[in-house]
């Protein structure tokens, strides 16, 4: 019987110091997403630079121990006479400037506010020479907020700066709707592009509470105030009005997406359907195939790259809280990978 009560206690305290464990996490990364925005820092990175770092670092580990000091001497060589060329004004004439912006949208597309932020700081000290790239990821969500995301980066256009989107992954549905805003769109082979269309679902469990003698009483002002609801009776007259704003939206989508890309025959493509981006290329859905990196490896030779990034300062607890996301987001993908493998092997 002693036994049996001290597995129960040891059970009990350690279920209690997981439970804890976990609260803290999520209290950390609660808080590292609540930074005021006055905390917020705009962090600039000098792409040509890095890729030049990195590439002499490879050179040198590569070279044999008689040539590396012939290597950092030419090393030293090429600062100076970049030096020089920047105090005469030389390479800040000649180079235009490439800026870089990353979008990773989620279901209500939560980094639209800083996303702006960073757009208005691109176009307060861009010429016309200069070209914006946003590296963009997203497979849509909420129709207001993908449509508030898209007006953001459209503001690049109006200001008549050249824009780019790289998709390498995905931009469908509301990042296509996103991505439509730019002049050029690059897709990698395999990237997922479409799906111009809109969804909705509404449970109903009106029939579950009526078996079960549980009324429910849905009150409204106005006809169309509830079409389809969760707990009342749905009527067809109140699904066909659903359906008539889901049609209505439909035709928002379209229109918006056949004025930034008259070319494309959008009754064709506005379906639903999604396609890779080596399909959606003769579909003029996108302009070129191609990854990001290859695209920017490409303009580095051509001109000065940065990125641009809004972002809250890194103290100690945005870093933990980080590291439990990360923690918690990989623990969650392996999972979910091992389930997949299992599914695969009873396939």
């Amino acid at each position: 019987m002693s036994e049996w009560i001290a597995e129960v206690g040891m059970f009990t305290v350690q279920t209690t110091i997981v439970l804890a464990l976990i609260g803290f996490g999520l209290l950390l990364i609660a808080r590292t997403k609540q930074a005021k925005e006055s905390d917020l820092k705009l962090t600039i990175e000098p792409l040509n630079d890095q890729r030049r770092q990195r590439g002499r670092r490879l050179r040198l580990v590569a070279a044999l121990p008689a040539a590396q000091k012939k290597l950092l001497k030419a090393f030293r060589q090429e600062d100076k006479k970049r030096q020089k060329s920047a105090k005469k004004g030389q390479e800040e004439t000649q180079q235009p400037r490439v800026w870089v912006l990353d979008f990773h949208g989620d279901l209500k597309a939560s980094q639209t506010e800083h996303f702006a932020q960073e757009v208005s700081a691109i176009i307060d000290v861009a010429s016309k020479d200069d070209e914006v790239v946003i590296r963009l990821e997203s497979a849509g969500g909420l129709v207001h907020a993908y449509g508030l995301a898209a007006a953001q980066l459209d503001r690049l256009r109006t200001a008549g700066l050249t824009t780019t989107v790289c998709i390498d992954k995905v931009a469908a549905s509301g990042g296509y709707l996103m991505a439509c805003t730019a002049q050029h769109i690059k897709a990698a082979p395999f990237a997922v592009i479409g799906s111009i269309g809109v969804v909705a679902q509404v449970p109903n469990i009106h029939r579950l509470l009526k078996r079960n003698d549980i009324d429910v009483e849905l009150l409204t002002a106005g006809k169309y105030k509830r079409t389809l609801t969760v707990l009342g009776e749905n009527t067809e007259e109140g699904k066909a009005k659903f359906l008539e704003d889901l049609e209505n939206t439909h035709r928002l989508f379209k229109e918006y997406v056949a004025e930034r890309r008259p070319n494309m025959d959008i009754e064709t493509i506005a379906t639903g359907e999604i396609w890779y981006g080596s399909e959606a290329l003769p579909k003029l859905l996108v302009d070129s195939v191609g990854t990001s990196e290859a695209y920017l490896v490409e303009r580095m030779a051509q001109a000065r790259v940065f990125t641009v990034k809004l972002e809250p300062p890194k103290t100690v607890s945005r870093k933990l809280g980080l590291a439990v996301s990360a923690g918690i987001e990989k623990a969650a993908l392996k999972a979910l990978g091992l389930i997949d493998a299992a599914g695969w092997q009873r396939r």
